[in-house]
């Protein structure tokens, strides 16, 4: 896909980094991003945000908040790329809604209710989507949770598989426990899932129109953690290699569970593909972008390379 470059380039702010644990990996996908945009058609604003709140621009000095929102009033469309609480759950939205400039992205309420896990599997199983079971815990209540068998602890609300484990046996329970609330004060405890790792993306594009990527399947040796996502050991294998049926089934509920949370922009939609049918695990609203990461690579097999993808967004924010 080609696009003709607008006469003046469009001005873009980058946002990368942030206050959560995962602002190491927002720093790789927002440099990833910044570099990708065609230089020839946008004119990149690369803004960084500390652990600490602090904001800076490229080599520039530090800024306060309203530093900061100066600096993206002067943009014509922001492009938040900042993982996790503090930035995919809707924080960076309001921002840029109370400042008043189109954002890629979904909205302050999908992007709040995406990142509760918790809260996704209810609106999940609300439209006909299965997840696995699970039991909400927080500090108060951990003590009290009794070994029913294997168990999957993870935070509520943080990502790139932080502070998750898989607990197979009574005495890693606690220590699984503690690890998570160590994260978040809300933790979800669901019983393990037998299955393919598959997942989805969904884009709307520019013209409004909503697709879903062709599948990737996740082929690990052991459990999926923040290990094996960023250390090399995963074999990501796009297309999946399913059967009509399931494929079918696969993209069905990705694009459900995009529209019933209200969704925009990209999303990533992961799923277990059991023998009793597909299973939710959750939903990424900034997903990983960097070149290498799953949801450019699903949509680059479907013919849409990387740089074609960021175009799709940052039009669509115009768009909208």
């Amino acid at each position: 896909m080609t696009t003709t470059p607008p006469a003046t380039p469009v001005r873009v702010a980058v946002i990368g980094g942030g206050r959560s644990c995962e602002h190491d990996v927002s720093l790789a996908s927002a440099a990833s991003v910044a570099d990708a945009l065609d230089p020839a058609a946008y004119d990149v604003v690369r803004l960084t945000i500390a652990r600490d709140g602090s904001w800076s621009t490229d080599d520039g000095p530090r800024l306060d908040l309203a530093g900061a929102v100066a600096v993206l009033a002067g943009c014509d469309v922001v492009l938040p790329v900042v993982h996790g609480p503090h930035g995919e759950d809707g924080e960076l939205a309001a921002l840029c809604e109370l400042a008043g400039r189109p954002y890629v992205g979904s909205a302050v309420g999908p992007g709040a209710v995406a990142m509760d896990k918790w809260v996704t599997k209810l609106v999940a199983e609300a439209v006909g989507i299965a997840t696995a079971p699970g039991r909400l815990v927080t500090a108060a209540t951990a003590g009290a949770l009794a070994w029913t068998g294997p168990v999957v602890v993870k935070p509520v609300a943080a990502g790139s598989s932080l502070g998750v484990s898989l607990v197979r046996s009574p005495d890693g329970l606690a220590p699984a426990l503690a690890e998570a609330l160590a994260l978040d004060d809300r933790v979800l405890v669901e019983e393990v899932v037998v299955g393919r790792e598959v997942d989805v993306a969904v884009l709307r594009r520019a013209d409004g129109s909503v697709v879903a990527s062709p599948p990737l399947e996740i082929v690990v040796d052991g459990f999926f953690d923040h290990a094996a996502k960023y250390g090399g050991s995963a074999d990501f294998q796009v297309p999946a290699a399913l059967d009509e049926v399931d494929a079918k089934a696969l993209e069905a509920a990705a694009l459900a569970a995009y529209d019933a949370l209200g969704c925009d922009g990209v999303a990533r939609v992961d799923f277990f593909l059991t023998e009793a049918g597909l299973v939710l695990n959750e939903v990424n609203t900034v997903p990983g972008m960097t070149e290498h990461s799953q949801v450019p690579r699903m949509f680059a097999a479907a013919g849409l390379p990387y740089a074609a993808l960021l175009d799709e967004l940052v039009r669509a924010a115009l768009a909208a």
